[in-house]
C-alpha cells in the first residue's frame, strides 16, 4: 500500500487511472453526503465485481485523486452483501486504480462504534484519516470531544464536520495530504496471535495485508479464501482453514462475537478519555413524557399533538405570517418593483422579459420564490424538527410505530428511511440499505415514493393548504397517510420474504437547547437554499424557453384530454408538473405562483398529485441503481399510475358530493 502524495491540480499531470480514496464508516454517519462535498457532481456508479452492488466514484474537486463512497458497515466481519463490498473496496478488488487511503467518517454522537470500527481498519495497512461528523448534533446534546487527543490515541489525523451544511470540508481535504497508517492496537487471544503470525508467514507476498487475511480466514469469509486460494493456490488455502479450524476450537466461543467484543472494549476505553458528556438530569415530567410517547394508547395522542403544533408553527406561523409579511414588505413592497426599473434598461426585450416575466422570469418565479417562500418556510420546519431530534423524542416515535410498521411488512427500524424522507427523498432511499431484508428495501422504497413529501415540498404545500380551510389540509394529508397504510399492507402480502427483527437504543428524554438548535437549522437551510437556487432558475428558464417555442402549448394541448378532462385540472398545470420532475418544490412554488388561476378543489387535487406523481431526477435515478431496473420501473410505473387514478377519483368525488374546499 503506497501512501498519498501531494495532489496535482491540473487534469494534464493527473494519470489516466487514478488512485482512489474509499469513504467508509457505520450506517447513517453522512458519508454520503461527504462524498458530494468532496466530488460535486462529477460521479459515477461503478458495479462491484461479483455482486448485486453499486458503488459511487468521483473525482475530489481540486485533485487528482478520486473518492468511492462505499455502503455503511459495523463490522469487517459482517457477511451482509452491502458491508462485504464496504470491506472489499479497501483491498482494490476490481476496482481500476489502486486506494491509496481511507476516510473514517464517525458519528460524533455515537463515537465508540466508529472508533471500534477504526481499530478494525487499522489491520489493513491503510492510510487513514477520521472525520468526525455531525458535531453540531453532539453539541447539541452535551457531548464534548477532545479531539487532539482522540487524534493522538488513534494515531491519525481527525477533523471535524457538519457535512449536510458543509462546514469543515476543506479541513477534510487539506488532510488527505497528511493521511497516516493507523498502529495496530489489539492484542487477540493467544490461539489467535499464533495463528495470524502463521498466516503472516505463509502470505507475507501478498498484496492484501496478510494479517487481515489471517483475520477474515478466522472468521470463516470465504471471499478471503478465494483469494488466497486465487493468489497462493487451493494448498495453501486448504492448509490455513485446517489451522482456523483448530484455532477456533481452542478459543471455545464465535470468533466473530470475539472480536466484535474485543473491538467494542477498547473502543469504549479511548470514547472514555477523551470525551465528556454533560450530565442532563431527566425532569420527571420529561421521563413520564418519554414513557407515554412509547405506550400505544398515550403515544398515538401525543404523536397527533405533535403533528398539530407542526401545522401551526410550520403552516399557520412560518407558511402564512411570514412568507405574507415578506411578499407584502420585502418582495411587492421593494425588490419586485426596482428590478422592473433596472432591468427595463436592457435592450433586448426577450431578456427582460426571462428575467422579470411575471409568468416564467427567472427573479419571480426562480430566486424570490424561493428565498420568500422556500426558505422561512423550510427554516421553521428544521426548527421543529431539530426540537423533535434534540429531545431524543424520535426514537420513542420509532418503538411506537413498530408496532404498527409490522403490519405493513418494516419494523421501527424503518422510521429511520421514513423520517429522513421528509428531509430529502433521494437520500431516504439511500438510507435503506440499512434495512436487512430486500422485502424491506421494497416496500419502504414504494412508501417513501408514494407517502412521503420531503421538507422543502411540505414546506410549500402547507404554503397552498394554509389559504384554504382546514379541510384541505385533512384531505390531502389524510389521503396521504391511508394510501400509505394500505399499500405497505397489500406489499407485505404480495412481496416475497420475511421481516428482521427490531432493536434500538432509547437516549433519555431531555431539554432541548434552542441556541444550538437555531444555529443547526440555519445551517441545514442555508444548505438547501446554496443547491436549490440553480435548480430553480434552471427550471424558470427551461419553462420560460419552453413557453417562447411554443413547446408548452404543444404539452398542454396533448396531455388536454388527461390533464383538464379526466382528472379536472387547468392547462397551466403542466408547467407546474414539468418543473416538479426537476425538483418537487419547484414544482410546488410554481403552483403557489400560479393558484390564482386554479380553483380550490383544483389546488387540493394538485398538491395531492404533486407529493407523489412524478419523482424528481435524483430520487428516479437512485430507485433504479438501489432496486435495479426491473423492480424501479414497476415500482415507479404502478406510483405514476395509481396517482392518476387517485387524482382522477378525488375530482369526480369531491365534485359529486359538492365539496370545493372554498
Amino acid at each position: 500500500m503506497t501512501q498519498p502524495t501531494k495532489p496535482a491540480h491540473k487534469d494534464a499531470d493527473c494519470p489516466p487511472e487514478r488512485p482512489a480514496i474509499a469513504i467508509v464508516g457505520n450506517m447513517n454517519v453522512g458519508k454520503t453526503t461527504l462524498f458530494s462535498r468532496l466530488c460535486g457532481s462529477d460521479t459515477r456508479s461503478v458495479n462491484f465485481p461479483g455482486t448485486t452492488v453499486s458503488v459511487s466514484r468521483g473525482r475530489i474537486k481540486g485533485s487528482c485523486w478520486d473518492a468511492i463512497d462505499t455502503p455503511g458497515t459495523c463490522s469487517i466481519f459482517s457477511e451482509n452483501e452491502d458491508e462485504i463490498v464496504s470491506r472489499e473496496v479497501l483491498m482494490s478488488y476490481g476496482l481500476e486504480g489502486e486506494i491509496v487511503g481511507a476516510i473514517l467518517v464517525a458519528d460524533a454522537k455515537n463515537l465508540k462504534r466508529s472508533v471500534a470500527l477504526a481499530l478494525q481498519y487499522a489491520e489493513y495497512g491503510v492510510p487513514m484519516l477520521l472525520d468526525v461528523n455531525m458535531t453540531d448534533e453532539a453539541t447539541s446534546r452535551g457531548i464534548e470531544t477532545d479531539f487532539a487527543q482522540l487524534s493522538e490515541l488513534l494515531g491519525i489525523e481527525v477533523r471535524m464536520t457538519v457535512a449536510n451544511a458543509g462546514f469543515g470540508i476543506p479541513s477534510v481535504k487539506s488532510g488527505l495530504d497528511s493521511l497516516r497508517i493507523p498502529p495496530k492496537q489489539i492484542t487477540y487471544p493467544a490461539p489467535v496471535e499464533e495463528f495470524l503470525t502463521a498466516a503472516e508467514r505463509h502470505l507475507r507476498s501478498s498484496t492484501v495485508a496478510p494479517r487481515l487475511l489471517g483475520l477474515l480466514i478466522l472468521a470463516g469469509d470465504r471471499r478471503a479464501s478465494e483469494y488466497v486460494a486465487k493468489t497462493f493456490g487451493t494448498g495453501m488455502i486448504e492448509q490455513l482453514s485446517e489451522l482456523a479450524a483448530a484455532y477456533r476450537v481452542q478459543t471455545h466461543s464465535n470468533f466473530s462475537v470475539l472480536l466484535t467484543h474485543i473491538y467494542n472494549r477498547k473502543a469504549e476505553q479511548i470514547v472514555k478519555e477523551v470525551q465528556h458528556i454533560e450530565v442532563r438530569e431527566t425532569p420527571p415530567f420529561l421521563e413520564k413524557f418519554g414513557s407515554w410517547s412509547m405506550d400505544l394508547w398515550t403515544g398515538i395522542p401525543i404523536a397527533l399533538g405533535i403533528l398539530c403544533l407542526m401545522y401551526i408553527f410550520v403552516g399557520m406561523f412560518g407558511a402564512s405570517f411570514v412568507v405574507e409579511s415578506l411578499d407584502q414588505y420585502l418582495f411587492a413592497g421593494f425588490l419586485i418593483p426596482w428590478s422592473t426599473v433596472l432591468v427595463s434598461y436592457i435592450p433586448v426585450p426577450i431578456l427582460q422579459d426571462m428575467i422579470i416575466d411575471p409568468d416564467f422570469g427567472v427573479l419571480p418565479t426562480g430566486i424570490f420564490l424561493v428565498v420568500g417562500l422556500v426558505f422561512p418556510v423550510l427554516l421553521c420546519f428544521n426548527i421543529f424538527f431539530g426540537l423533535l431530534e434534540d429531545s431524543g423524542y424520535l426514537p420513542r416515535f420509532s418503538v411506537l410505530l413498530n408496532k404498527a410498521f409490522v403490519k405493513i411488512g418494516l419494523n421501527g427500524k424503518g422510521v429511520m428511511p421514513i423520517v429522513m424522507g421528509f428531509s430529502c427523498i433521494t437520500m431516504a432511499i439511500l438510507t435503506t440499505r440499512v434495512l436487512d431484508s430486500k422485502k424491506e428495501k421494497i416496500i419502504a422504497t414504494i412508501l417513501l415514493l408514494l407517502g412521503i413529501p420531503c421538507s422543502p415540498l411540505l414546506a410549500v404545500m402547507l404554503t397552498i393548504l394554509v389559504d384554504l380551510p382546514v379541510s384541505a389540509a385533512i384531505t390531502v394529508f389524510g389521503l396521504i397517510f391511508f394510501q400509505t397504510i394500505f399499500t405497505g399492507y397489500l406489499a407485505s402480502k404480495i412481496v416475497p420474504g420475511q421481516r428482521s427483527p427490531f432493536i434500538m437504543e432509547i437516549p433519555p428524554m431531555r431539554q432541548p437547547k434552542i441556541y444550538h438548535i437555531l444555529v443547526r437549522s440555519l445551517r441545514r437551510t442555508m444548505a438547501f437554499m446554496k443547491e436549490a437556487i440553480p435548480v430553480f432558475i434552471l427550471a424558470a428558464l427551461l419553462v420560460f424557453t419552453a413557453d417562447r417555442l411554443g413547446g408548452l402549448k404543444l404539452l398542454e394541448d396533448l396531455t388536454r384530454p388527461l390533464i383538464s378532462g379526466i382528472i379536472g385540472l387547468p392547462e397551466k398545470s403542466v408547467q407546474v408538473f414539468i418543473k416538479t420532475i426537476i425538483r418537487k418544490e419547484s414544482g410546488a412554488a410554481e403552483l403557489v405562483h400560479l393558484r390564482n388561476s386554479f380553483e380550490p378543489l383544483q389546488l387540493v387535487v394538485t398538491t395531492y398529485l404533486i407529493a407523489f406523481l412524478i419523482p424528481c431526477l435524483n430520487a428516479a435515478m437512485v430507485v433504479f441503481k438501489e432496486r435495479g431496473v426491473k423492480m424501479a420501473t414497476m415500482i415507479l410505473g404502478g406510483v405514476m399510475f395509481y396517482a392518476l387514478t387517485a387524482g382522477a377519483a378525488l375530482n369526480y368525488v369531491c365534485r359529486f358530493l359538492g365539496v370545493t374546499f372554498s
